[in-house]
């Protein structure tokens, strides 16, 4: 998929505990692969589990149909890189 301003990735920032710091950075070590590969994995296949856990099963059924909902106060919640 070609990169466009409508699906730009974006930059999150988290801070982790060393340790766990430490086995991202060997795992991407071992296999030649990046960080980010293995966050970005971890992410995508582990939010499914958070939206169940915590929000609404009206919405995660919106979710799961496609549907993505828009932030209720866009702007909520600062962004480390942005404007």
């Amino acid at each position: 998929m070609k990169r466009s301003a409508d699906n730009k990735l974006k930059v999150v920032a988290v801070r982790i505990d060393p340790q766990v710091e430490h086995r991202l950075r060997l795992l991407a070590e071992t296999t030649g692969r990046k960080q980010s590969f293995f966050l970005l994995q971890i992410i995508e296949q582990g939010i499914g589990a958070m939206e169940e856990a915590w929000l609404p099963a009206a919405t995660v059924a919106n979710i799961r149909q496609g549907n993505v909902p828009e932030l209720q106060q866009p702007g909520s919640t600062p962004d480390l890189f942005g404007n």
